[in-house]
C-alpha cells in the first residue's frame, strides 16, 4: 500500500535523517518534507549521520513548498496530535485505528508538524483521523523521530508486520531413554553422596523425573548433567576413608 510519511515545518537535520532511518527498518521509503527549515536539510551532515544507513531514503525524499504538494497521490490523511481539538477529525490511537485502516485505504500520509509547535489546526482539519500516542499525563513530549517510529511500527503491524527470524533453530530435547540414563546416573550419584537414601527414597527420584520432563532438557544440557553427577560421584569417592 502506498505509504507516506510527511514532516511539515521540520527545523532539525537531524530529525530528518532519524526519521529516515525509523521509516527504513519498518520497510518504509515514501518521505517528502513541507517547508522545512533548511532547503538543504536532505544532504546536511547531521541528517546523514542519523540516518545511520538509511540515505536512500534520503536521497529518494522530496521537499515541496506546500501541504498540497505532499498529500498528493494519497487519499487517506493521519494527523499526528498530542493535544485534543475541540473540532477536527476523530482521535484515536494508532493501534485501535490503524487495522481497520488497512483494510480499506488505498494510499495513506502520515503527517507530523514541526518539533516546537506540533501540526497547525488547519492541516489538522485537513485529515480523516488524529492520531495520538498514549504517553504518561504527565509528561507526553515526544521527539519527532520517536513519533515517526511509533506510527510506523503499528502501521506494519497492520499491515500485517514482518516475519521474526530466530536466531537460532530452536533447540531439540532428548529423547526419553537419554532422559532415563541420566537420571540413573544422578541417583547414583546422589547415593554416592548421602543425599539419598536407597533404603528409603520417598519420591526424590519421580519429582526429579518431573523437573526434568517439564525443563526438556536438550542433548547437550543431559551431557553437562551426567557430567555434573559424575563430579559428585567422584568428590564422594575421594572423600571416602
Amino acid at each position: 500500500m502506498k505509504t507516506r510519511f510527511i514532516l511539515i515545518g521540520t527545523s532539525h537535520a537531524g530529525n530528518v535523517g532519524a526519521t529516515a532511518r525509523a521509516m527504513k527498518v519498518m520497510g518504509f521509503d515514501d518521505l517528502v518534507l513541507v517547508a522545512p527549515r533548511w532547503a538543504d536539510v536532505l544532504t546536511r551532515q547531521e541528517a546523514i549521520d542519523r540516518a545511520s544507513g538509511a540515505t536512500d531514503v534520503l536521497q529518494r525524499a522530496r521537499i515541496v513548498a506546500t501541504l498540497d504538494e505532499a498529500i498528493d497521490g494519497v487519499d487517506t490523511l493521519c494527523a499526528t496530535a498530542m493535544t485534543p481539538r475541540d473540532f477536527g477529525p476523530p482521535t484515536a490511537t494508532p493501534r485501535e485505528h490503524l487495522p481497520g485502516l488497512a483494510a480499506r485505504a488505498q494510499g495513506v500520509g502520515f503527517l507530523f508538524g514541526s518539533e516546537r509547535f506540533g501540526m497547525r489546526n488547519e492541516d489538522v482539519y485537513r485529515c480523516h483521523v488524529a492520531l495520538t500516542i498514549p504517553t504518561a499525563p504527565d509528561y507526553g513530549s515526544l521527539n519527532l523521530a520517536a513519533a515517526v517510529q511509533l506510527v510506523a511500527y503499528e502501521w506494519r503491524q497492520a499491515l500485517g508486520g514482518f516475519a521474526v527470524t530466530p536466531s537460532a533453530p530452536p533447540a531439540q530435547a532428548a529423547d526419553a531413554q537419554a532422559l532415563a540414563g541420566m537420571l540413573a546416573h544422578w541417583e547414583q550419584a546422589l547415593v554416592a553422596i548421602g543425599f539419598l537414601d536407597p533404603a528409603a527414597p520417598k519420591k526424590l527420584m519421580p519429582r526429579l523425573n518431573q523437573l526434568f520432563n517439564r525443563a526438556q532438557p536438550t542433548p547437550e544440557e543431559i551431557h553437562i548433567l551426567r557430567g555434573v553427577a559424575k563430579a559428585m560421584a567422584q568428590a564422594a569417592a575421594k572423600g571416602k576413608p
